[in-house]
């Protein structure tokens, strides 16, 4: 039994300010000298960077539909060891899960994993006495939730704030803050959500800042503390990527494949835990930044290529030709290539019209539908990742179209929403759109790492 203080931001809607009152909360508290531990439920790979920033530890995703609830509180318990305060913030609205998955993947379902208390951050713009209503209706809804406190966000005025206060009194559930109505912090977005930190870090790092300020200057920070201390302990153990693959240490001095991870400001979506497999597999892991190394590190057995906006960086990428040309050269030897979403868009001959590495006969544009949600799906056949019939829980997440849309060898058969092949599996290239979570399936990096040593 382990007792982490705790707290999970949630919101009755998305847009109501998770984001800035949860980053502001780690950052506020990281600045009392406390270790925060950041998580972020779903499969958002972007928040985590901010998250990280403000707490100067790695941003772990919950995903309770990609890893199943199962893994949550261990996932948890990984990320937050030596921790004084862990900090989970929510996805869209507090009871919106998974489509027709009842509460699966939901930011309550995350919180009753955890035991843990909510804060409920309502925006409270265009209501007064209403607010009462709208906090009862989310704190009595599931008597398995505890809504431990309400921050107000966005309120006007002394007055405005008066009757919001007078209003949520016999609500029996406290107000913790309230944020003034102010300009927006400066957290731009485009197709995709915020503009990662790897792309603006000075301004990242300036808006964390003013985040921070913001909920200091609103928030009751120790009556926080004291809820997330009122956390009781949650049973079982932390995730181990070791225990998880169950593989021995790689013996000292002796040194393993080396993995190259593409990293860098055009691929900057991956989980933690991937990284921490590759590596409890045996393998030396070594990131590298496709826009401005020329060269893939020394000794390369095996690539992987994850999320990021390639679409966005289309002219650099294409303009390191000797990189493109090592990336192909190295697929061409038959050596294992994992590829995620931007990785399957690097990999295609072209993107938006410029050149890219030409593993794949398959050309990649841009545009203007999204393709979000998550996916069931089967391994088609044998490939560097999974046997056929391996059965996975992916996402997928892009405004981009690749055509074809599948090899003569897919690389998985998805089931929801709807039946299609899609990916490429060729020599040791997979390559797909689908994101999926290793720590659910440990066995993909362990294969993978075998791969890279006999290859």
């Amino acid at each position: 039994m382990t007792p982490v203080p705790r707290l999970v931001v949630a919101a009755p809607a998305s847009g109501s300010g998770k984001t800035t009152v949860a980053t502001g909360l780690m950052a506020a508290f990281a600045a009392r000298g406390l270790a925060v531990s950041p998580h972020k439920v779903g499969p958002d790979y972007i928040d985590p960077g901010y998250h990280a920033l403000a707490t100067g530890r790695v941003g772990r995703n919950l995903d309770a539909y990609l890893c199943g609830p199962e893994l949550i509180a261990p996932l948890f318990l990984h990320g937050a060891r030596g921790c004084d305060l862990a900090v989970v913030e929510g996805v869209m609205g507090l009871y919106d899960g998974a489509a027709g998955q009842g509460e699966l993947a939901s930011t309550a379902h995350v919180a009753k994993l955890l035991r843990a208390p909510v804060v409920l951050v309502v925006d409270a713009s265009s209501q007064s006495r209403s607010v009462a209503a709208l906090v009862h209706g989310f704190a009595s809804w599931d008597p398995e939730i505890r809504v431990g406190g309400v921050i107000l966000n966005k309120v006007a005025s002394d007055r405005h704030e008066a009757l919001l206060r007078e209003a949520l009194d016999a609500s029996g559930v406290p107000v913790l803050g309230v944020l003034r109505r102010v300009p927006q912090v400066d957290t731009p977005s485009r197709h995709l959500g915020l503009v990662p930190v790897a792309e603006r870090r000075d301004a990242a790092v300036d808006a964390v800042a003013a985040m921070a300020a913001q909920v200091c200057a609103g928030c009751d920070l120790d009556a926080l503390m004291t809820l997330a201390r009122g956390a009781g302990a949650i049973p079982g153990a932390a995730w181990d990527a070791a225990e998880a693959l169950a593989s021995p240490a790689r013996p000292a001095g002796k040194r393993g494949p080396v993995v190259a991870v593409a990293g860098g400001r055009a691929f900057t979506f991956s989980y933690a835990e991937h990284a921490e497999l590759l590596a409890a597999a045996g393998a030396e892991v070594v990131t590298f930044d496709p826009l401005r190394d020329e060269e893939l590190p020394e000794g390369t057995a095996g690539l992987v290529i994850g999320g990021g906006f390639p679409e966005v960086y289309a002219a650099e990428l294409s303009a390191n030709e000797p990189l493109r040309k090592a990336v192909a050269g190295l697929a061409l030897s038959g050596a294992p290539v994992a590829a995620e979403c931007a990785g399957l868009l690097y990999l295609c001959r072209e993107l938006d019209g410029r050149p890219m590495c030409g593993v794949l006969d398959a050309g990649a544009r841009m545009g203007e539908r999204l393709t979000l949600g998550y996916r069931d799906a089967v391994a088609v056949g044998d490939s560097v990742l999974a046997a056929a019939g391996t059965r996975t829980r992916g996402h997928e997440f892009h405004r981009t179209a690749v055509e074809p849309g599948a090899g003569a060898a897919p690389a998985w058969g998805l089931t929801t929403p709807v039946r299609r092949v899609e990916g490429f599996v060729q020599q040791g290239v997979h390559a797909s759109y689908l994101h999926t979570h290793w720590a659910a399936g440990p066995g993909a990096a362990r294969r993978f790492v075998e791969r890279c040593r006999t290859s």
